[in-house]
C-alpha cells in the first residue's frame, strides 16, 4: 500500500508542471500583477522546464496553453501560443549549448527568451491593430527577469522531489 502512495506522489510531482501550465492558462492570469509590477509566470515555467526536464512539457502541450490562455483573455488567436515557443525555442537551445547549468547561467540566459518572446508579442499584436501598452509590457518583462531566481527555486525544489 505505502509502495502504492509512493509511486502516486512520484506520479503527482512529474505531470506538476503540467498541470501548472494548464491551470495558468486556464485562470487567465499567467501574469501576477500587483500594485507596482507584474511578472509573467508563464514564460518562466516553461524555460524552466524546457531547459531542465524537457520530457515534461512538450512542445505541443505548450502550443495548446498558448492558444487556450488567447481564447481566455481575447486575443488573436497564436499571439501567446507563438511567443511560448519561442521561450521553449531558446531554452531547448540553452540546453544543447550549455556544459554546467546554474542559476547564473540560467538567469542571463533568459533575457534572449524574453527579448524574443516579446518582440513577437509585440509585432503580432501590432500586426493584429490591437493597442498595447509598451511602458506596461516593458515593466512586466524587467520584473519577470527579476523574480525568475524565485520561482527557479520553487522549481529546483518540485525537480529534486520528483527525482528522489
Amino acid at each position: 500500500m505505502a509502495l502504492h502512495i509512493k509511486k502516486l506522489q512520484f506520479k503527482f510531482f512529474e505531470i506538476l508542471p503540467l498541470l501548472l501550465l494548464f491551470f495558468i492558462s486556464l485562470n487567465g492570469s499567467s501574469i501576477i500583477n500587483v500594485k507596482f509590477f507584474s511578472v509573467n509566470i508563464h514564460y518562466i515555467l516553461i524555460y524552466y522546464w524546457v531547459l531542465r526536464q524537457p520530457q515534461s512539457l512538450g512542445y505541443g502541450f505548450i502550443f495548446l496553453s498558448g492558444i487556450i490562455s488567447d481564447i481566455v483573455l481575447g486575443f488573436p488567436l497564436g499571439v501567446n501560443a507563438l511567443s511560448l515557443l519561442f521561450v521553449a525555442g531558446v531554452a531547448a537551445y540553452i540546453r544543447v549549448v550549455t556544459v554546467r547549468m546554474t542559476l547564473l547561467n540560467d538567469w542571463i540566459s533568459f533575457i534572449p527568451a524574453l527579448l524574443f518572446a516579446n518582440f513577437i508579442y509585440f509585432t503580432s499584436l501590432y500586426i493584429s491593430d490591437y493597442s498595447v501598452d509598451y511602458l506596461y509590457l516593458l515593466k512586466s518583462s524587467i520584473f519577470t527577469f527579476i523574480f525568475y531566481p524565485v520561482l527557479w527555486g520553487l522549481f529546483s525544489l518540485i525537480l529534486s522531489l520528483t527525482k528522489s
